[in-house]
């Protein structure tokens, strides 16, 4: 008697191939329009214009890189953008562990009330008019709190950090008591260290969320020094740039002419988007793990 434990048969490797191809091809297509934006912002006029898949430059340049960076709205949309990403992740991160901690702690009176109530807002806000009129009359209009104060807390967050927070052993806390330690010594000093997935896992949210925000801006912000960058890409994307006018009447005759509005849009694009990329590799084994254990507990 033959043994075919652990033999795929040929039905099961024929389904493995489909599964690899399926796969496969669907990944391409979602990775695609990337490679294809990081071609053509290294690509002359010619090379760009052309038909067909563009997985790798043809004829290399860097001359739309150095337009952009050359362009000081470039820089100020950066310096703006940081500010708000490093100020706005710290005071999110700070907020949302102040605000779930106790709501993690089953003797806290009225427990289940305020959890109720931070989640109502979750499905319903005032609307756009509302915040807009809120912001003007806390005298926030053309300041940059009011692009980090509104959202200083997000809901689905917070509940995924309490329910961390209850995933831990109460023994941990009780013998710090006994030591003497109160609940602020308790939580900077033993808590969060060793909530250290989660506490990465919620940074990358916010960083990511600060960083690709605009529309908050475009409302709340009029001065362009204040403008992130965000607002700079959609002005040099989609309304055009006064500083690169000057490429919009590309001609093929004239060697001259090294770059198009179009491949200067996608070095823009691939400014704005690579600082935010480079995070993700450090702080990746702690994102799965955050994510798993704050969803264990409701």
């Amino acid at each position: 008697m033959s043994m075919t434990i652990g033999k795929k048969s040929t039905g099961e490797r024929a389904f493995d191939l489909l599964n690899v191809v399926f796969l496969s091809l669907f990944a391409f297509t979602a990775v695609y329009p990337f490679i294809n934006v990081i071609v053509v912002s290294f690509s002359t006029p010619a090379a760009a214009n052309q038909y067909g898949l563009k997985l790798w430059p043809q004829e290399t340049t860097l001359e739309a890189y150095k337009i952009v960076f050359s362009n000081k709205m470039i820089w100020t949309g950066y310096a703006n953008t940081i500010f708000r990403a490093v100020l706005g992740t710290a005071m999110n991160v700070l907020f949302t562990v102040l605000c779930a901690y106790p709501l993690a702690k089953r003797y806290l009176p009225h427990r289940s009330g305020y959890t109720t109530f931070i989640v109502f807002t979750m499905f319903f806000s005032g609307g756009l008019i509302p915040n807009y009129l809120l912001i003007k009359e806390l005298g926030l209009l053309d300041n940059r709190l009011s692009l980090i104060l509104p959202g200083l807390i997000a809901a689905f967050t917070m509940i995924v950090v309490r329910n961390f927070f209850m995933s831990l052993p109460e023994e941990i806390e009780e013998s710090a008591k006994i030591d003497g330690a109160h609940d602020i010594r308790i939580l900077f000093f033993i808590v969060l260290p060793v909530s250290m997935p989660i506490i990465a896992t919620i940074s990358l949210w916010y960083a990511v969320s600060h960083w690709n925000a605009w529309f908050d801006s475009l409302l709340f912000i009029q001065s362009p020094d204040k403008a992130v960058l965000g607002n700079v890409l959609r002005k040099i994307i989609i309304e055009g740039s006064p500083q690169f006018q000057e490429y919009d009447n590309y001609d093929p005759a004239k060697p001259q002419n090294l770059v198009t509005p179009d491949i200067i849009r996608a070095a823009t694009i691939m400014v704005a988007t690579t600082p935010i990329l480079c995070v993700y590799p450090f702080i990746q084994k702690y994102f799965v793990k955050g994510v798993m254990i704050g969803s264990l507990k409701g």
